[in-house]
């Protein structure tokens, strides 16, 4: 069994299926987090949430990129995307804190694109500084 566990291609299939459920996870609780629905506000057309969602998907794949880059086990990789994403969160909250003039989550859920923007550079940026510290 040992064996199996060690083909690159078990590996890769085990990484990736641990990775996808994490980001579902993951955004159902930035689903509970954000004031508006992301899924019915895409659907919508709302550019500035695809935006922030997308950087969203994103910064946390990056985060378990360089996880899975530098740990051998499965359940590390986790712990550290998991560790990754309550610093995303945190980050989220900050952002909203340091807008005083204006709420985010209001803003985008207004199609404002220029919030939307930002918060999906934020979180991107962010995955990158995550991520170096990892490693």
């Amino acid at each position: 069994m040992e064996q199996f566990w060690e083909n690159e291609f078990v590996l890769t299939a085990a990484y990736f299926s641990v990775v996808i459920l994490c980001i579902v996870v993951f955004l159902a609780i930035f689903e509970l987090v954000t004031k508006y629905n992301n899924w019915e506000e895409i659907k919508n057309g709302n550019v500035a949430v695809a935006m922030a969602t997308g950087g969203k998907i994103f910064g946390i794949a990056n985060v378990f990129r360089h996880s899975i880059m530098h740990n051998d086990h499965l359940l590390v990789m986790v712990g550290w995307g998991l560790f990754g994403f309550f610093l995303l969160i945190i980050a989220y909250f900050i952002f909203e804190f340091l807008t005083p003039k204006f709420k985010v989550d209001d803003e985008i859920q207004n199609n404002n694109i220029a919030v939307g923007l930002i918060s999906m550079i934020l979180s991107i940026g962010l995955s990158y500084i995550i991520g170096a510290s990892i490693s």
